[in-house]
């Protein structure tokens, strides 16, 4: 009897729902977007190509960039970001495929050839309010 008791308020329990915060720095000025990718599944990241969980696109007005994501479920996550100076949505490469504008990842992972694997840049948003600082980069090419 006490065991029903317990599972019926337990699963009338409202799901959580958490907030996250990222802050970008490192962005060299203030031209352009700048273009944040939330995924939860390493499907499709970091590029996107529509895989991903929330995505947006702000003008940079300041240096560091904060931007907020809200009514988040509990789980792992990882963001990508770019500075898309020339406004077109994209991350740019030049001929070898090296970015020519900057970009960051969650725990700003060692980037040596290729982007960072979905894990090298997971994070858990467990409470009400997450924070994650990414770093921006930028190739010197």
């Amino acid at each position: 009897m006490l065991a029903k008791t317990i599972y019926a308020q337990s699963s009338a329990q409202p799901k959580f729902r958490g907030s996250l915060t990222v802050e970008i720095s490192g962005l060299q000025n203030q031209k352009g977007l700048l273009c944040i990718r939330l995924f939860n599944e390493s499907k499709g990241f970091p590029e996107g190509d529509g895989k991903s969980t929330k995505r947006e696109c702000i003008k940079i007005t300041e240096e560091p960039m904060q931007f907020s994501f809200k009514n988040l479920a509990a789980s792992s996550y990882a963001v990508a970001v770019f500075h898309d100076a020339n406004g077109d949505r994209k991350l740019n490469r030049n001929a070898a495929g090296i970015p020519t504008e900057g970009y960051g990842f969650s725990n700003n992972p060692v980037i040596k050839t290729g982007p960072p694997k979905f894990g090298q840049a997971i994070f858990l948003v467990a409470g009400p309010n997450t924070g994650v600082k990414i770093q921006m980069k930028y190739s010197s090419l």
